[in-house]
Formats: C-alpha cells, structure tokens, sequence
C-alpha cells in the first residue's frame, strides 16, 4: 500500500464540520487481475478478463475527539453496463463515503454511491454470489439502500456484539429504505449475522430477511445463507424469491485452499429452480493469488428446457489476481 501521509486532510475536514482538526493520513489501495473464461450459450464464448480498482482514503481526528474518513473508489467495469449518460454522471467514481465515528457515539456513515442497507450489506451468498459468474441468472433481489443513504453502527454494547441500521429517504415516487442487523461472534470460531431490510415504493412494499452463519474448525470452513424476499403490490400481486446456499472450505496450507458451494434460488411464481455449484482451487504466493474454478448452472431463465437462452450452462474461469 503507497501511503501520503499528513496531506490536505484539514482542508477534508474543514468542508466537512465547522471546526479545526489535525492533518491526517491519506493512502492510497488496489487491486487488478489477469484471467481467462469461457461460458457455454454466450456469444463470447472463451476470453480475457481484466479486473483493475483503486481505493483512496483519508481519515483524521477532530479537536472534538470526533473521527472523520472519506472513501472513494475508482473501479472501471463497474459501471460498464449502465447507459453513457449514466456512466457519465456517475464518473469517475465507483462508490464514495464520508464516515464520521466516536466511541461513544458509533460511527455513521453516508454514501454518496455504492452505499448498502444493512441486511443487503450481509446478502453476500454463503458460496460467494455464484450467480454473479456469467451463468445469466438473475440476481437475489435485496432491500438495496444504493446512493444517498445512511448506514449507523451502534457503539458497542457487549463484547462479539454488532448492531447496525440503514435508512435511505425515497424521492417523489421512489422508494425509501429501512433496515437492520445483528452480528456475533462471541463463538470461537463462530459467526453469526441476520438482518431485516424494507422497500416501499407506491404502490409496493417488500421485505428482505437474511441469516447467515459459518463455523471454522481446523482446516475446514462451513458456511451457510437464506436470502428471503417478499414484496406484493397493491393490486393483490405478490411475489417470493429465496435464495439458499452453502459452502465447505477446506485450508490445505497456508497458501493453498479448496472450496466447494452451490446456490438454489426459488421463485414462488416459477415451477423451475435456478441452482448453481462451483469448485475452486486457490493458492497465494506474496501478493498473487492464483485460482481456477469450473461452475455448474441448471435451470437458467427457470426452465430445464434446452435453448441458447435457457437450460444447463458451463463455465471455467483461470484468474491471477494482484494486490498492492
């Protein structure tokens, strides 16, 4: 990690709260990667990927005894699928933040992009989002607070004890957020999250419930999630999509692991299951971690009909992936 150090941090602070503070730190992070894929039922079929991100931060202490950090990511693809008016607007940032904390009062943060609620802040799958890997699956939905929202962690209460609330203000016609979480891991080796998370829009309301929970013993790592959504709409439509997974790692060294995982997502209104498995090997050497993994999904678009747009898809994935 490059480090500036005790550079334009008052001048941060200064446009943030009305009072002096001392210079701070500033640094700079990231992350690329080299890889190598190939999907069935794609029109790409086998080809590069290229990953690249970096993370500017800032923090420093106000006389007041108040912590201020900001947090900007600059990331490439991330916006590749939005329109160009979209990309433009949002540009040339990933997702920003300005965190403001104390240890009396818990810390609040506010995105101006890329922010979560706090149940879809812990949605990630117990195998890692596979439906995020090219199969073509829809994604879980989540009650998503996105930008302009607010994320508040309150002070510690008891020790492997973490509560956190989002809410995020809809405007006219668009929806507002509320959410919450409670994480633990008062367990050796145990950790445990649920969180509750609601949308309303007009006409529209839906909730999202997740439970999450992975135990290590030895080498071997066992994780397990539900991701469950429910929204109806006034007309009498409702809808529940729910999303299971699990995963078994297992520590060969402390530079090689394996993995095993697989994901159902279930759609009430669907006779059909989209379900996905994956295997992977990863090994790390200094700050290169190299990994293969081969996937396997069933069920796209919900039908087990075979068709260039839905049925059974295979994937392998060859990565090397940086860090600095």
């Amino acid at each position: 990690m490059n480090k500036f150090k005790k550079v334009g941090l008052t001048a941060l602070a200064s446009s943030l709260v009305v009072t002096s503070a001392v210079a701070g730190e500033m640094s700079v992070s990231g992350g690329a990667s080299i890889g190598l894929k190939n999907t069935s039922k794609t029109a790409s079929g086998k080809s590069w990927t290229m990953g690249n991100q970096l993370t500017f931060s800032g923090s420093g202490e106000l006389d007041n005894g108040m912590n201020v950090s900001l947090s900007m990511v600059i990331d490439q693809n991330d916006d590749s699928t939005k329109s160009t008016a979209a990309q433009l607007d949002n540009s040339p940032f990933d997702s920003h933040s300005v965190t403001v904390s104390s240890d009396g009062l818990g810390s609040l943060k506010f995105s101006g992009e890329g922010g979560s609620s706090a149940s879809s802040a812990i949605d990630t799958t117990a195998a890692g989002d596979l439906w995020d890997n090219g199969s073509g699956f829809g994604s879980p939905p989540a009650a998503e607070a996105g930008n302009n929202s607010m994320l508040y962690t309150l002070p510690s209460l008891m020790d492997d004890l973490t509560i956190k609330a989002g809410y995020s203000p809809g405007s006219a016609g668009g929806p507002s957020a509320t959410s919450f979480s409670v994480g633990f891991t008062g367990v050796e080796g145990l950790t445990v999250d649920f969180g509750v998370g609601d949308t309303e829009t007009i006409g529209t309301t839906a909730e999202q419930t997740v439970m999450k929970a992975s135990y290590a013993f030895g080498s071997f790592t066992l994780s397990a999630s539900n991701n469950e959504y429910d929204y109806s709409v006034n007309d009498g439509t409702q809808d529940d999509v729910e999303t299971d997974s699990w995963q078994i790692a297992y520590t060969v060294s402390d530079d090689l692991s394996v993995s095993y995982g697989s994901e159902t997502r279930e759609t009430a209104t669907q006779t059909v299951d989209e379900e996905a498995e994956a295997i992977n090997v990863s090994y790390t050497t200094g700050g290169v971690t190299i990994s293969a993994t081969q996937y396997e999904f069933t069920g796209k678009n919900n039908t087990n009909t075979e068709s260039s747009t839905g049925g059974d898809v295979e994937r392998w994935a060859l990565s090397a992936t940086f860090a600095f």
